[in-house]
């Protein structure tokens, strides 16, 4: 199963009236996710700063219409996490490094109105999340 784009993201939180509702999309966007190979449960793929574990493994693709883009296969041990990723995936998923670099994840986050909703040490691992995503995007640019 695909994830929902940014847009169809913030319009489906938008439909429910209560946080309760919206952490339970929040969630099942992570139940979404595909499996995570076992294999790359390791300390370089496990990103610093977050209050859960949470693992990135980079990739790339070939896309007829952009040419290279990135791909991350993600997890954490917490699930609610696990539904924080699957929205930074919709976001930065198979795209170019330049488009990764472009997106405006500080506007998107707001848009959703998550950070308010989020402890602070659950935002600053949402950060730790993007930034190595973008650090990785960096790289490859």
């Amino acid at each position: 199963m695909s994830l929902p784009s940014t847009e169809e993201i913030v319009d489906d939180l938008l439909f429910f009236d209560d946080w309760e509702d919206k952490y339970k999309y929040i969630i099942d966007l992570g139940k979404s996710l595909p499996v995570f190979d076992d294999a790359w449960r390791t300390p370089e793929r496990l990103v610093k700063g977050c209050q859960s574990n949470v693992w990135i493994q980079p990739g790339s693709e070939q896309d007829d219409a952009k040419g290279e883009v990135l791909t991350f296969a993600v997890d954490s041990d917490a699930i609610i996490v696990r539904g924080l990723l699957g929205l930074v995936l919709a976001a930065l998923n198979h795209k170019t490094p330049e488009e990764i670099l472009a997106f405006d994840m500080t506007q998107y986050f707001e848009s959703l109105d998550l950070e308010r909703h989020l402890s602070p040490t659950r935002g600053n691992g949402l950060r730790s999340i993007v930034g190595r995503i973008q650090n990785i995007a960096q790289s490859a640019a």
